[in-house]
């Protein structure tokens, strides 16, 4: 059989396949409703009734159950719903073979996938950077042919995000290298993103008595909350009858990309078996929602709009340079009409050219960023005003900040992480965030840096009570990173 395994992989890797195909639904009618009102109104049902703790911090991924509907289908809806409304743009759906045994790691790279709701695109252009990390995952779509572990995810993901795109995967075996390549290629694929969700797609114990399932799934999910992928795989391997999770891999690897991208914390949202959602407690199975983010981190902008900053930023630098006149922009993006502080910093060839910010957001953000662009071109002191030669060699970066928060004593002060300004009498001075990156400096070198250096005050200021310190976060990006 060993020999058997890569040829099949190859013969369904190589399939012919046209990149306008559209895969359809292989489970409407029987694990859902193949009706699109039925189908929309079942899910909407499960997601008005579903309460999900609310989370504060930045999301990476949700741990999803995979069964008929009317079995997981109440306890699904909790991880969907804690993260509607982040502004997500693409859901890789992490799921595995439970009908063709291959080597490798199977990905959909192209076409659409249809459901009663509609079709959902693939995103071609994330799949197919995946792809290229490793030779051992590869294009293989007769291997999601009646596969409900990626499926069932996807008329959730139509209701709750729109438009969103999805990366159907699936492992075709149970090797932790594999977990390892796949979480490997999923952190560099998306690094500086902030725009996608992760689904780890997975049941809990199978056919056990109600009672014993309980206990079982209880167990396991104590190994969930220690987020230890090595700890967890190991263990459910060990009981190949009774496997503690179905999809081990799809979690295994979500657990080690989520750590190699600093997502440390998880919360179990909702618990329940089919003998709670069914009736019969006779033989049950176990599914459970979860949500792995970093605490406290949750960014304020997604993509479209950092990009929509970007380029006001630089238009409006252009425009000034050229008649002398502030160009008037229109924004009907809610977000970008809030007030929030902002520095726009211009680098040429990497070196500073020009950093000015309002700490405190008077107006729409969208004019803070109009303004400071202007400013940092043509009215820091330190450097002469930027011509309109010089703009193909500028680059433009974006702090938005937090708002304020004093704090009692510096010791409160997290370096690296904060942004700082000091104040004392008419003195003050400010560092962003990234400073601390930039420079390597320890807490004790920041606020004394900040101190001497930019406030004007005695280096160990921030010793002093009557020092007012106050920190804030930044959400930075820049055209770098485009």
């Amino acid at each position: 059989m060993k020999n058997i395994i890569p040829i099949l992989f190859l013969l369904f890797a190589c399939s012919t396949f046209a990149a306008d195909d559209i895969k359809d639904a292989d489970l409407a009618g029987s694990w859902y409703p193949a009706s699109k009102a039925d189908l929309q109104n079942l899910i909407q049902g499960y997601l008005d009734a579903a309460n999900p703790s609310k989370i504060d911090g930045q999301a990476f991924a949700i741990i999803s159950p995979h069964a008929g509907y009317r079995f997981s289908g109440p306890v699904a809806a909790y991880g969907f719903k804690a993260i509607q409304g982040r502004g997500i743009k693409t859901a890789i759906i992490i799921g595995f073979s439970h009908r063709i045994l291959f080597d490798g790691i199977a990905i959909y790279d192209r076409g659409s996938w249809r459901t009663p709701l509609g079709d959902i695109k693939v995103d071609e252009a994330l799949a197919k950077d995946i792809i290229s990390k490793n030779p051992r995952v590869k294009f293989g779509p007769k291997l999601f042919d009646n596969e409900n572990s990626v499926e069932m995810q996807l008329p959730f993901v139509q209701v709750v995000f729109k438009d969103a795109k999805v990366v159907p995967i699936a492992f075709g075996g149970a090797s932790f290298e594999d977990a390892e390549i796949l979480a490997d290629a999923l952190a560099k694929s998306l690094k500086g993103r902030s725009d996608y969700i992760v689904i780890a797609s997975t049941d809990m114990s199978h056919y056990l008595p109600y009672q014993s399932a309980a206990s079982t799934d209880s167990y396991t999910i104590s190994l969930l909350n220690k987020m230890d992928a090595r700890a967890l795989y190991n263990e459910s391997m060990s009981r190949e009858a009774t496997p503690l999770l179905c999809g081990v891999m799809p979690v295994t690897a979500t657990l080690l990309a989520a750590e190699k991208m600093g997502f440390n914390k998880i919360d179990v949202l909702k618990y329940a078996n089919s003998g709670d959602t069914s009736g019969d407690k006779t033989r049950v199975v176990g599914y459970v929602s979860a949500l792995i983010y970093k605490e406290g981190e949750s960014n304020m902008l997604n993509d479209s709009q950092r990009k929509r900053l970007l380029q006001i930023a630089r238009e409006s630098i252009t425009s000034y340079l050229k008649d002398g006149k502030k160009k008037n922009f229109t924004e009907s993006d809610p977000i970008l009409n809030e007030p929030m502080g902002a520095f726009v910093t211009l680098h040429e060839r990497g070196q500073l050219r020009g950093c000015i910010g309002n700490m405190i957001g008077r107006g729409p953000l969208y004019q803070t960023v109009t303004d400071m662009a202007v400013e940092a071109a043509t009215g820091d002191p330190r450097f002469p005003q930027v011509s309109s030669g010089e703009m193909d060699k500028i680059d433009i970066e974006i702090s938005v900040l937090s708002p304020l928060k004093r704090v009692k004593s510096y010791e409160e002060v997290k370096i690296p992480g904060h942004g700082v300004l000091v104040r004392r009498g008419f003195s003050s001075g400010v560092y962003l965030p990234q400073v601390a990156t930039e420079t390597g400096w320890n807490r004790e070198e920041f606020l004394t840096s900040l101190c001497g250096h930019k406030a004007g005050l005695p280096p160990d200021a921030w010793k002093d009570p009557s020092t007012e310190i106050y920190v804030f976060s930044a959400e930075v990006f820049g055209e770098k990173e485009k």
